[in-house]
């Protein structure tokens, strides 16, 4: 078997064929990090940015990226998502907002993709929503934080990366 999944046997790239994997339920969590700085922060969390709601814009832009994730990545397959979850935690002891996604299906390849794509997208947009304050957000830690289902199994970060999971159990936006 080809070690690059992507590639035929004469280097060529294509879109691997799933047709033979079974549909099993899968699930994937991804975090980004969006440092906003100490004049954006208490605007945000005040929600007095002079584009509107930024939560409410981030979280649907997030969803929508999820859905159309097969059209921004070359070779993902669309998907079927049952369920898509975008949350936002304030961390104010770094004026930083950490977005959380989950992305849900009953299929025969994995959201990974679709999760950090909305996590990304989220991110974006509330750069988008924020810019007319400070253009000096940061965009960062960009990560698969678990995935489940197929033939990969059960999947986490954590024991590597404590800080990254020690920010997960916080209530959200």
């Amino acid at each position: 078997m080809n070690e690059f999944t992507h590639l035929d046997e004469t280097g060529k790239l294509h879109m691997v064929d799933i047709g033979g994997k079974p549909v099993t339920r899968r699930r994937a969590t991804a975090l980004c990090r969006l440092e906003v700085g100490p004049r954006v922060f208490p605007l945000l969390l005040a929600g007095r940015l002079p584009k509107g709601d930024v939560w409410a814009a981030a979280r649907l832009a997030g969803i929508m990226a999820a859905k159309d994730t097969s059209r921004l990545i070359p070779l993902c397959h669309p998907l079927p998502l049952s369920a898509i979850e975008v949350e936002f935690t304030p961390e104010p002891e770094d004026h930083s907002v950490a977005i959380r996604a989950t992305v849900s299906t009953q299929a025969q390849t994995g959201v990974e993709m679709e999760a950090l794509t909305a996590a990304a997208v989220a991110a974006l947009t509330i750069y988008d929503m924020c810019k007319a304050v400070d253009r000096g957000l940061v965009i960062k830690e960009l990560l698969l934080l678990e995935k489940s289902g197929g033939a990969g199994g059960h999947w986490r970060r954590g024991q590597d990366t404590p800080e990254i999971s020690s920010r997960l159990g916080r209530t959200g936006v």
